[in-house]
C-alpha cells in the first residue's frame, strides 16, 4: 500500500470512528427508551448529517470519485466495481 492509499484509508477510518462516537454519545446510557438509532436517524440532526457528509466525502475521495454523485450514481459505480472484481480469476 502506498503512503497516499494509507492516508485515504486512515481518513475513511477516522470519519467512520467519529460518526460512531457521535451516535454512541447520543445514545447515552441506554436507559431512555426513546434514544434509538432509528429515532436518531429519523430526527436527522445537523451534527449527524455533517458526520455522514464527512464520511461520504472521505469514501468518495478514496475511490477517486467526485463528491456530488447521486445515490443512484454511487450504486451504479459500486455495482460496476463489484462486477469487475468478481470477474477476475
Amino acid at each position: 500500500m502506498t503512503r497516499a492509499q494509507d492516508e485515504l484509508r486512515t481518513a475513511v477510518a477516522r470519519a467512520a470512528r467519529d460518526l460512531d462516537a457521535l451516535r454512541t454519545d447520543w445514545l447515552g446510557d441506554r436507559t431512555d427508551p426513546s434514544r434509538t438509532l432509528t429515532a436518531l436517524h429519523n430526527a436527522r440532526p445537523g451534527w449527524l448529517q455533517a458526520a455522514h457528509a464527512s464520511l461520504d466525502e472521505a469514501v468518495a475521495t478514496a475511490y477517486g470519485w467526485p463528491g456530488d454523485l447521486t445515490d443512484d450514481e454511487i450504486i451504479a459505480r459500486l455495482l460496476a466495481l463489484n462486477r469487475q472484481r468478481s470477474a477476475k480469476p
